[in-house]
């Protein structure tokens, strides 16, 4: 663990829980995300001192907290910027914003830890002058607001969260999803994509990345499926959401509740556009059933 692994001429993967890329510029080294909390940025940093390679910005892919964690102590250690932009930059400089948004409302002391809530950390947009202009921003969104990849010029795609493996998949069945819609849009660009090598933070670095895109498109498609079955009776959330932990063999805890209960929510809001599932109220219950006309 916490392996530095090189795909390229100036690019390089630490293989963590959550991968970290280096890229080496002129200037320095930059990190793709920086870990889920202290102590993964400070074992981040000594790789980085181990090589000679000075710390001068870090690239965040989205504000996660498991891709955000070690943002403060690298740039209280280094002064580094970090990088991001839109709504996931406010998510990082305001981190509560993530467990409030997974709850729907202030989170409880079970959802204040630092698996869901980082520390703050100051950030700079991409459109600044110190961004390293020389890496392809890639838009990759749908697991989070405006998760972003990056391209270095080696033609190594660091892929974020935009997809999972299957080892993931099969122990947890449904993977995190913010936006149904854009993520399949996204799978399916990422399945056509060709680089030298592909980088997700959570499944297996690979020069062939399609055969795993069309896996968790075909993983998304099923599991609305499964949904759509469950409505085939008017339910409201928390019936469906038990139903699918039961019938998919889960464990129901805070983290999983507000994670897997947000995607659920997601799904249920793609259903209902796309009008394959019906919602209406009945005695002060929101209801979902299956559109069978």
């Amino acid at each position: 663990m916490y392996e530095l692994i090189q795909v390229g001429a100036h690019t390089y993967y630490i293989d963590s829980p959550v991968k970290a890329g280096v890229y080496l510029a002129e200037n320095g080294a930059y990190l793709i995300d920086s870990g889920s909390d202290k102590d993964a940025g400070r074992r981040l940093r000594k790789i980085l001192d181990e090589n000679g390679w000075k710390l001068c910005g870090i690239l965040n892919t989205h504000s996660n907290a498991d891709h955000i964690g070690g943002n403060r102590h690298l740039q209280q250690q280094t002064g580094c910027k970090i990088f991001s932009s839109g709504i996931e930059k406010a998510f990082t400089e305001y981190p509560v914003l993530e467990p409030s948004f997974l709850y729907g409302g202030y989170p409880c002391a079970e959802l204040r830890h630092k698996f869901l809530l980082a520390q703050s950390s100051d950030v700079t947009d991409f459109s600044d002058a110190d961004f390293p202009k020389e890496i392809e921003i890639v838009p990759l969104p749908g697991h989070f607001f405006n998760m972003m990849g990056f391209r270095t010029p080696d033609d190594v795609v660091f892929l974020a969260d935009c997809l999972s493996s299957r080892e993931t998949i099969e122990k947890y069945k449904i993977s995190f999803i913010y936006d149904v819609a854009e993520y399949l849009k996204t799978l399916e660009s990422v399945e056509k994509m060709n680089a030298k090598m592909f980088v997700p933070s959570h499944a297996a670095a690979t020069d062939n990345i399609a055969e795993l895109a069309r896996f968790n498109i075909e993983t998304v498609r099923s599991v609305a499926d499964k949904i759509e079955e469950i409505c085939a009776k008017p339910l409201c959330f928390e019936q469906i959401l038990q139903t699918l932990f039961s019938d998919f063999g889960l464990k129901m805890t805070f983290e999983q509740y507000v994670l897997v209960g947000s995607t659920v929510r997601s799904y249920l809001s793609w259903l209902h556009d796309t009008g394959r599932v019906e919602a209406f109220f009945e005695d002060n219950k929101l209801l979902w059933l299956t559109n069978l006309s």
